[in-house]
């Protein structure tokens, strides 16, 4: 009797567990239908764009809408990068982002790591100030820091050591000064996980603080300083205000000033050109979120666990 009622336990189980199991995959296949549509729909203004830059002036805005260009015009990426003076603006805007991404990392992580590791009069009410600072609008700081630069004389035509335009200067040295209180606050999230006793133990043996950050601390943040580094290549990469207001003449411009200018009046109706020289510019974009999505995730997941 007993053998029997255990068996009616076993079969009752293992069913339960089948209905599980199969609700389980019901709902995978759900979730995956859902995130392929929502895919699609974030996917499909950006395809119609690399379709469009390959279509003919007729086919842009054709109805129904042609997702395949009957006979692909390829000229359009010549015509769109001799247009204007392309590779000099990408040359531009990759000098002000590289900057921009070597003064964020390093004058980021110096802060982060004085705010988790030093105990100095004031830290935590500055650090609150500093996280305060962003809830600030950068359009408020706008016309103070153009004053203050026009006072430095950064906003007039020149160069630096006859290498750098003057007027990369506003744009690039304010991240010097870690200009980023979210980066400082990620940076100093990670480098609290990171195990005390390694820089008590540099300490003993004669470290400084500096061979600390830079031999101990740094090498073990490598997803964290992936993590800035692509926001601020993608910030310095994109701008478009920071540029439009410093940079003066042509030769200055960056890609965000040249794709403005493509659609200005003298290129009206050439929708073809803008779209295949925006689809250029989305390439580094591209394959710099490719190559450091494996460290870019890592330093999301783990940014803030653990700590002391």
């Amino acid at each position: 009797m007993a053998t029997l009622e255990s068996t009616e336990i076993l079969k009752v189980a293992a069913a339960h567990r089948s209905r599980q199991e199969t609700l389980r995959r019901v709902g995978l296949i759900i979730l995956q239908i859902v995130m392929t549509l929502v895919l699609i729909t974030f996917l499909g203004p950006t395809l119609w764009m690399v379709s469009s830059s390959l279509k003919a002036r007729t086919e842009i805005f054709a109805y129904p809408i042609v997702w395949i260009p009957e006979t692909p015009q390829w000229g359009n990426y010549v015509q769109a990068m001799t247009m204007m003076p392309f590779l000099k603006f990408a040359i531009n805007t990759f000098v002000i982002s590289i900057l921009t991404v070597v003064g964020t990392v390093l004058s980021c992580s110096m802060v982060a790591y004085s705010f988790a590791r030093l105990k100095w009069p004031g830290r935590d009410l500055f650090f609150s100030l500093l996280l305060a600072t962003m809830m600030l609008p950068e359009v408020v700081t706008l016309i103070p820091m153009f004053i203050e630069f026009r006072w430095l004389g950064w906003t007039k035509p020149g160069t630096v050591f006859g290498i750098l335009p003057l007027n990369f200067l506003p744009i690039t040295v304010p991240y010097w000064l870690a200009l980023s209180p979210l980066y400082v606050f990620l940076l100093r999230q990670f480098f609290k996980g990171i195990p005390i006793e390694l820089e008590e133990a540099a300490l003993i043996d004669g470290a400084n603080r500096l061979q600390i950050l830079f031999r101990i601390i740094l090498p073990l943040s490598k997803p964290v300083l992936a993590t800035v580094a692509v926001f601020s290549f993608l910030q310095a990469y994109n701008d478009f205000l920071q540029p439009l207001i410093y940079l003066n003449g042509q030769d200055n411009w960056t890609l965000a000033l040249g794709l403005r200018a493509m659609n200005d009046v003298q290129q009206t109706g050439q929708w073809e050109l803008l779209f295949a020289a925006s689809t250029v510019v989305l390439i580094p974009v591209l394959l710099i979120f490719i190559f450091a999505q494996r460290y870019f995730v890592q330093g999301i997941a783990t940014t803030g666990f653990g700590g002391r």
